[in-house]
């Protein structure tokens, strides 16, 4: 187990290293530019489309809030309560900025990846869309750079099955029902020469039922199941998050600070360490970035292929509504978390999380933070999370499934079978480390982003163009 792990972790280092990293954020401020800093201009009118109807004249399947919802249920899951403690964690306090800076650009970039896959999707023979990153990429750059858009789907599937889709999910989900019922492991059952929770055994076998009864019924029954616990467990998590900073107001600028000091390693400079300095910087900046796309999917190419199901006529119309998503999970779900974090383990002298991990960093500086005997705080925080998760679970059975269909060229049924294929990788999930899980998610994330990044960036001026046009005319 120690070799896989070593194994998991150069590879982790090759594709999520720093060359990765750049393209992502570089991708990002290109956009910005040459869209002239839409996210900021336009943030406004993006919270006013959200509503919009379906426009009955235009292909697609759901509406745009539907589209945003069903894009969000694959973003707002364990990357916000899990994913921000691992990387605060790994990276420090300062992988907090790096988060920011990344999900700023990356606002752009959503706008940008989903407003290309609405212009290039397609309408099959049977009516149900198919478009994202693979479409942009085959018909946006031209069949010489098919390749680009099979690797992307390739990944796309393996990001599914064994990332971001399953894995990190349902073991976000078992991690937090044991931490909130069974935390000491009193009552455990023996499964695969190891001992578990039979917490974590009754909670997997459940979600995997209800993950096998949700995805059978498609695109329309998971936007409909998205559209109403999205929203709800979205809400809840905001008011805890709410409650935590206006009862620590006081305490928000130190929490920056440090935040700060991490993030460009002034804190390891004062002592004169100035190799420690860099090599803490590029930990932070790895972390940051990586749990950021992880999180809000921003250069990733996933949210196109939900977009591109929305039922307008002006790509731009819903690139406004999907780069929302973004803002939402990482500026406002993500930084609550982070500041939570930071404000219970960080400040006041405390130096750290202690022997804390995953989901236990978040209920504990939730719980720490707010007071009292916690159990209520840890509840709500489990509930919060296993809901996002499930909606997550749902949504990148979707997106795998249409990178399946464009690699077999619509044949369903190795679509239909590769549904039993999924739900057994949320049947296994549970028990497996939560390093490995996050090693894997994070390469398979990567994986992801590198074609689309690299389509983003070509395509940069057809965006450009297309955005300046709309506005020209409206």
């Amino acid at each position: 187990m120690e070799t896989f792990d070593l194994i998991l972790q150069k590879i982790n280092s090759v594709v999520c290293g720093l060359p990765t990293i750049i393209l992502i954020l570089v991708t990002g401020f290109l956009l910005t530019i040459r869209l002239r800093g839409l996210q900021f201009r336009k943030l406004g009118l993006a919270f006013k489309s959200i509503f919009q109807e379906k426009d009955e004249n235009a292909h697609g399947e759901v509406s745009p809030f539907g589209a945003l919802c069903t894009a969000l249920s694959a973003t707002i899951g364990t990357g916000n309560i899990v994913g921000v403690a691992t990387a605060i964690c790994t990276g420090g306090p300062g992988a907090l900025f790096w988060m920011w800076l990344a999900a700023l650009v990356g606002i752009a970039t959503k706008y940008s990846e989903c407003m290309l896959a609405l212009k290039y999707r397609e309408k099959k023979e049977d009516g149900h869309i198919l478009g994202g990153p693979f479409c942009t990429i085959e018909k946006g750059m031209g069949k010489k750079w098919k390749w680009l858009a099979v690797l992307f789907a390739i990944f796309g599937v393996l990001a599914g099955i064994m990332g971001i889709g399953t894995i990190t999910q349902i073991n976000g989900i078992t991690s937090a029902v044991k931490n909130a019922i069974d935390p000491e492991s009193l009552h455990t059952v023996s499964i695969f020469g190891a001992d578990y929770s039979i917490s974590v055994v009754i909670s997997g076998i459940l979600v995997t039922i209800f993950t096998a009864l949700v995805i059978i019924g498609g695109l329309r029954r998971i936007s409909k199941v998205a559209e109403v616990i999205v929203p709800a467990m979205a809400l809840i998590y905001v008011f805890l998050g709410l409650s935590v900073l206006i009862m620590n107001m006081t305490r928000i600028p130190e929490a920056l600070s440090v935040i700060l000091k991490s993030a460009f390693g002034w804190q390891a400079a004062t002592g004169g360490a100035t190799g420690f300095c860099v090599a803490q910087v590029i930990s932070s900046m790895q972390k940051g970035v990586a749990r950021g796309i992880f999180s809000n999917e921003a250069g990733l190419g996933s949210a196109p292929i939900a977009a591109c199901t929305a039922q307008v006529q002006e790509p731009v119309e819903q690139g406004l509504v999907s780069m929302l998503g973004t803002f939402i999970d990482t500026i406002i779900v993500c930084s609550m978390t982070g500041l939570a974090i930071v404000i219970a383990f960080f400040t006041d002298g405390a130096t750290g999380v202690g022997d804390l991990e995953g989901v236990a960093v978040t209920s504990g500086a939730f719980s720490k933070v707010l007071g009292g005997d916690g159990r209520s705080v840890q509840f709500l925080i489990m509930l919060c999370l296993i809901f996002f998760a499930f909606t997550t679970i749902l949504g990148w059975n979707y997106y795998s499934e249409r990178c399946l269909e464009y690699l077999t060229n619509g044949k369903m049924k190795i679509v239909k079978a590769f549904r039993v294929l999924y739900i057994l990788a949320v049947f296994v999930g549970p028990y497996l480390t939560v390093k490995e899980v996050w090693e894997i998610a994070d390469i398979t994330n990567c994986l992801m982003a590198i074609p689309n990044c690299i389509s983003l960036i070509v395509l940069s001026g057809v965006c450009a163009r297309t955005t300046h046009e709309y506005f020209a005319k409206s």
